[in-house]
């Protein structure tokens, strides 16, 4: 497989940064709020990045969350290169298709609407910003255990942001990258709170050359607890952010379920043998709104790899038809527009599904699992089938798949 290259912008495309209204005054500083500490600095950086001592990858500090130019047929993507933090923004673009194309959608009694799902794929730059704070809020809510309350436990998501001062001085236990020293944590205990506040702090998400991926991280991470995401581990990585080209599995399962679990089985399993008492291995433990899909291929740290681990049925079948998708160490999201398309025998039997990467990468592929007796149809042992095929073919498996469209940018796409 070729390996996937930084896409060059077209030069009618141009990427919108909300310029016009910081210009326009529409920035509210950062007031109030509780001061990192050395500790928490330190804790931090080692919980997310497995050390202190040196300063994360320049990627993440210039990763901003930046929409693709409003009112266009990719205005409900995220535009950003080929990163550490794919991962990370894939997840949060699952999210946003979630709610532009369902949860902002009118419900009706047969859940249809006269509007073509696609309008809702061309949102305007409104519609943009408020997909942007309300898909950030809800994976903040989710990871602080906002959606899985139980009796007598106060979920409390937590939102870091950078002020003037700096809190935390450079030292042998503590390298300044510029931006983690300088933070102010937020503490909230309602959905509602965090989405006002997101909403009016937006800015400093989607500032040109900003962090915007690296606060979504923190406050993520915050909001599970440092702690916590260790025990989600379970030593299979000593921190979350791992070293592949385009980040970890982990983050992904972060954002969906609300904990870093490696694990993508369904429940707790207890692995032991002879030697060993038998330990719980907790995997997903509710069916996820967002699904996940996973193809390791030609993937070399996955062939390295003797833990790989499918997702089950809480991954691979959702709530809404919306699946993260990590193919040969690539990651994207797969979708169909069509709400009742896991609940509907006779919708799953043909149907579209669109492919969308961050790097402007989109396909849309013909999904076809009738019985079929013709020598073309597409099989999951099929050595002509593609990496993104092969995926396809983890939810359904002797599927026949057709591309159409316009083909997709060089190295975007598994092929």
């Amino acid at each position: 497989m070729e390996e996937e290259k930084i896409e060059v912008k077209k030069p009618k495309e141009r990427v919108l940064y909300a310029r016009s209204k910081l210009l326009n005054g529409s920035k509210p500083p950062v007031v109030g709020g509780k001061p990192i500490t050395e500790e928490l600095a330190i804790e931090l950086r080692m919980t997310c990045f497995g050390t202190a001592s040196c300063p994360p990858r320049g990627e993440w500090i210039r990763s901003p969350l930046v929409m693709r130019p409003p009112d266009q047929p990719l205005g409900y993507g995220i535009a950003a290169p080929r990163n550490g933090a794919r991962s990370l923004l894939s997840g949060l673009q699952a999210h946003i298709i979630k709610w532009l194309l369902f949860d902002s959608r009118p419900q009706t009694k047969d859940n249809k609407s006269d509007v073509p799902p696609d309008t809702y794929l061309r949102p305007s730059e409104e519609r943009q910003e408020e997909a942007l704070w309300r898909a950030c809020s809800e994976v903040v809510w989710r990871s602080a255990g906002g959606f899985n309350q139980q009796a007598g436990f106060q979920p409390v998501a937590v939102v870091a942001l950078p002020g003037e001062n700096t809190y935390v001085q450079h030292s042998s236990y503590y390298y300044q990258d510029g931006f983690t020293e300088k933070l102010c944590l937020f503490e909230f205990k309602n959905l509602e709170d965090v989405q006002v506040f997101l909403k009016r702090y937006l800015y400093l998400f989607q500032t040109e050359e900003g962090a915007g991926a690296l606060l979504l991280l923190y406050a993520v991470v915050l909001s599970r607890g440092c702690e916590n995401i260790k025990k989600d581990l379970d030593g299979k990585l000593s921190h979350l952010v791992s070293p592949h080209v385009e980040g970890s599995i982990n983050v992904v399962t972060l954002l969906l379920s609300g904990r870093a679990t490696p694990y993508l089985h369904n429940g707790v399993l207890y692995v032991g043998d002879e030697d060993h008492y038998a330990m719980p291995q907790f995997g997903i433990l509710s069916r996820s709104p967002v699904g996940l899909l996973v193809w390791y291929g030609g993937d070399e740290n996955a062939k390295n790899n003797i833990n790989k681990q499918y997702p089950g049925s809480r991954l691979k079948t959702p709530a809404l038809p919306i699946w993260v998708t990590s193919c040969s160490g690539h990651y994207g999201v797969l979708f169909n527009t069509n709400r009742e398309l896991l609940r509907n025998y006779h919708a799953e039997r043909r149907f579209d599904i669109h492919y969308y990467t961050c790097g402007g990468c989109h396909v849309l592929l013909n999904v076809d699992t009738r019985a079929h007796d013709d020598a073309g149809t597409m099989r999951t042992d099929d050595i002509t089938a593609t990496p993104l095929e092969k995926l396809i073919h983890t939810k359904w498996q002797d599927a026949k798949i057709t591309w159409t469209g316009n083909a997709p940018h060089a190295g975007e796409t598994p092929k």
